[in-house]
C-alpha cells in the first residue's frame, strides 16, 4: 500500500502539481491582467469595507481569518526551515514567486466558490470546488471524489499531523507529555468544532490576527536588531535563487534545488489552487455583494501567509548565527535561530507559536470538511456529529503517533484534490474573466460593484438566483423608483 501511495505522490508532486500549480497561477495572472499587481489596494479595501449583514453567512474578515487559520500552520515555521536546509536561501525567493502568482489562482477559485454557493437546510451558505465542479461543469462524480479526498486529508489526517507538531513542540520546549498535550488540544478543539462553522469563525477572528501580529512583531524586532545585515540577506536570497552564489555546505543542485524546494514549500504553505480555502470563501457574505470581492479576500490570504509570515521566519533564521545549509532543519532550526536572537525565551516563543498556528489549522481544516459533507448529502445531525468526533479523535491519536505514513497518504489525497480543482478552474476561467471585468468596470465608474444575474444568461439554472437576486443591481435600482413601493 505504501508503495502505491509513494508512486502517486511522485506523480502528483513530482510532475503534475509542481508545474500545474505554477502554470495555472501564471495563466490567471496573465489572463486577469496582472490583477494582484494592478489592483493590489483593492485586496485590502474589500476587508475594510462595511455592508449589509446577512444571517446566512459569515463576514469577509471571518472568512479570511478562517482560511489563514488553515494556511498558517507549522509549515510557516518548520516548512521554511526545511526549504532553507534543502534548497538554500534562494528557495525563499521562489516561495515569493509562487505566492505572487498564487494570489491570482486563489482569487479565481474563491470567486467561483462564491458564485456557485448554495444554502443548506439550515439556510447557511455552503460551497467550494465540489459545488462549482458539479453545478458549473455538470460533473457531479468529480465533485464527489474531490469531497471524499478533502475529508480524508483536511478533515482527518492533517488534524493528526498538526496535533503531532504541537505535542512535539510542547514536550521539547516545556516538558509536557505528549498524551496530555493531545487530550488538552482535543478538548479545546472540540469545544470550537462542535459549535460549527460560525463558532470556528468567531474564534479565528480573534486568535488569528493576534497570533499573526505577535509573530510578525517579534520578527520585526529581530530585523531591527540586525538592520545592518538585512541588505546582505536580501542579496544572498536573490543571488542564490539564480545559482549566482552557491550556498556553502550541504546544499547541492544550485538553481534547481532552490527552485524545487522553494516552489514545493510555497505551494504547501499558501495552498493556492489546492481547492481548500474556497470552501470557507463560499460561506462568506461578500462585501461588495459580488463574487469577485471574496476572491480578492482570499488572494490577500496568500500574500499574508507567504510574503509576510514565511518571510518573517526566513529572515529570523538567516539573520541568526545558527543557520548552516544542510544542517539542523525543521522546527528545531527555527527555535535555535530565535534563541540566538532573544535567548531562551525564543525557544518558548516558538513552542507557543506552534501551538497557536497548529491549533487554528485544526479548526480551520475542519470547517472545510463540513462543506464537503454538505455536498455529499451527509451534513445532517448524525453525520456532523461523527465527523466532529472523528476530527477530535485524530487529534489525540496524532499527538502520540509517528504520522509520516499517514501524512504521505494525506499528500496523495491532497494531490488528487488539487488536480481535479485545477482542471475545473481552467475550464471555468472564462466566467472568472467576465466576473473580474464586470467588478472593476463598476469600480472605474465610481460605483460599488454588485452582481446582476441578468448579465449572465449562461449561468441560469447553474447558480442559486435567490442568493444573488436579493441584493442584485436590478432590484437595487428598482427600489429607488417611485413605483417600487406600490
Amino acid at each position: 500500500m505504501s508503495a502505491i501511495i509513494d508512486f502517486l505522490n511522485n506523480i502528483f508532486w513530482g510532475y503534475i502539481l509542481i508545474y500545474g500549480l505554477l502554470g495555472v497561477g501564471l495563466y490567471f495572472t496573465l489572463r486577469l491582467g496582472f490583477i494582484q499587481f494592478r489592483h493590489f489596494p483593492e485586496f485590502f479595501r474589500v476587508i475594510t469595507a462595511t455592508g449589509q449583514s446577512d444571517s446566512s453567512g459569515i463576514t469577509p474578515l471571518q472568512a479570511l481569518t478562517v482560511s489563514l487559520a488553515s494556511r498558517v500552520g507549522t509549515g510557516n515555521l518548520a516548512g521554511v526551515a526545511v526549504a532553507l536546509s534543502l534548497g538554500g536561501p534562494g528557495a525563499i525567493f521562489w516561495m515569493w514567486m509562487v505566492a505572487l502568482v498564487g494570489m491570482a489562482t486563489a482569487y479565481a477559485e474563491s470567486t467561483l466558490a462564491q458564485l456557485y454557493k448554495v444554502r443548506n437546510d439550515d439556510g447557511d451558505y455552503r460551497g467550494g470546488p465540489a459545488f462549482y465542479i458539479s453545478r458549473g461543469l455538470k460533473q457531479g462524480w468529480a465533485g464527489a471524489i474531490f469531497s471524499v479526498a478533502l475529508i480524508l486529508s483536511f478533515g482527518l489526517i492533517f488534524q493528526a499531523v498538526q496535533a503531532n507538531s504541537i505535542a512535539d513542540a510542547m514536550e521539547a520546549g516545556l516538558g509536557i507529555p505528549k498524551l496530555w498535550v493531545g487530550i488538552a488540544v482535543a478538548v479545546l478543539a472540540g469545544i470550537v468544532i462542535f459549535g460549527g462553522i460560525r463558532s470556528i469563525a468567531r474564534v479565528a477572528e480573534i486568535v488569528v490576527p493576534f497570533m499573526a501580529v505577535a509573530y510578525l512583531l517579534v520578527a520585526l524586532f529581530v530585523i531591527i536588531m540586525n538592520i545592518a545585515e538585512v541588505p546582505s540577506v536580501f542579496m544572498l536570497i536573490i543571488s542564490n535563487a539564480f545559482g549566482l552564489e552557491e550556498a556553502a555546505g550541504g546544499v547541492t543542485g544550485g538553481l534547481a534545488a532552490a527552485m524545487l524546494n522553494g516552489v514545493k514549500r510555497g505551494l504547501f504553505s499558501n495552498e493556492a489552487g489546492m481547492g481548500s480555502a474556497p470552501n470557507i470563501a463560499a460561506v462568506a457574505t461578500p462585501v461588495p455583494h459580488h463574487p469577485s470581492s471574496q476572491g480578492l479576500v482570499q488572494g490577500l490570504g496568500v500574500f499574508i501567509d507567504t510574503l509576510l509570515i514565511c518571510t518573517a521566519t526566513a529572515f529570523m533564521i538567516l539573520l541568526s548565527g545558527v543557520y548552516e545549509p544542510g544542517g539542523t532543519t525543521g522546527t528545531e532550526l527555527t527555535q535555535m535561530a530565535l534563541a540566538d536572537h532573544i535567548g531562551v525565551a525564543g525557544t518558548y516563543f516558538v513552542a507557543i507559536a506552534i501551538f497557536f498556528f497548529a491549533f487554528t489549522s485544526i479548526i480551520g481544516n475542519y470547517s472545510y470538511a463540513e462543506n464537503a459533507l454538505t455536498f455529499l448529502g451527509l451534513a445532517n445531525r448524525g453525520g456532523l456529529f461523527i465527523m466532529r468526533l472523528a476530527a477530535v479523535g485524530m487529534v489525540i491519536w496524532g499527538s502520540v503517533q509517528a504520522v509520516s505514513t499517514v501524512f504521505n497518504f494525506a499528500d496523495a489525497s491532497m494531490g488528487l484534490m488539487a488536480t481535479i480543482n485545477l482542471i475545473a478552474i481552467l475550464a471555468l476561467s472564462g466566467t472568472v474573466v467576465k466576473l473580474t471585468k464586470d467588478y472593476f468596470a463598476q469600480r472605474s465608474r465610481g460605483i460599488e460593484p454588485l452582481f446582476d444575474n441578468d448579465d449572465y444568461p449562461e449561468l441560469q439554472g447553474k447558480i442559486d438566483g435567490r442568493i444573488w437576486t436579493r441584493h442584485g443591481r436590478s432590484e437595487v435600482l428598482a427600489s429607488e423608483r417611485p413605483e417600487a413601493g406600490e
